[in-house]
């Protein structure tokens, strides 16, 4: 089957659930492209490519999955910071996050360590507001790290850039 229609099919199937269903179920939909490239589609339309690395057949076209997830914890980290300073009413204009992993030498080669390193800019940002961001996230909102904490040791320090 044409990609294109079977993307179309995850899409319809997934129009159909209901806003509630939507918050608390999600879907992905992951199809091997070739050697070790696969593309992935998410259940709200949006595709990328990962790819494995040369030595593993692949041409190095995407990211590696397990980049995947570092990076989708690195946004939702961010996510939830930017949410809360913003509540906080804190005049921040950007946020970077540089997250580093560390992973077990053995099969299965889980995240041990991962480091956040928040880069926020913005007008006289109150580094105790931005703390408390960082905190809830790790502690409360993020899904993504939360998650990863159980089987990895999760740090995470900031600095701010007057704007």
């Amino acid at each position: 089957m044409p990609r294109s229609r079977v993307f179309a099919r995850l899409r319809a199937r997934t129009r159909i659930a209901t806003n509630f269903f939507e918050r608390d179920h999600m879907k992905a939909r992951v199809k091997w492209k070739d050697e070790a490239s696969f593309l992935a589609e998410s259940g709200s339309g949006h595709t990328v490519l990962m790819d494995g690395p040369p030595e593993a057949g692949g041409k190095n076209s995407g990211p590696r999955p397990m980049e995947m997830l570092l990076m989708g914890t690195g946004g939702c980290a961010a996510f939830d910071v930017v949410m809360i300073l913003k509540k906080s009413r804190q005049d921040i204009s950007d946020c970077v996050v540089e997250v580093e992993a560390e992973r077990a030498a053995q099969e299965p080669k889980v995240f041990t360590r991962i480091h956040f390193h928040f880069i926020l800019t913005g007008k006289k940002l109150n580094s105790a507001q931005v703390e408390r961001a960082i905190k809830l996230s790790a502690e409360k909102y993020c899904s993504a790290s939360i998650m990863l904490a159980k089987t990895a040791e999760l740090t995470h320090d900031f600095e701010t850039v007057e704007e």
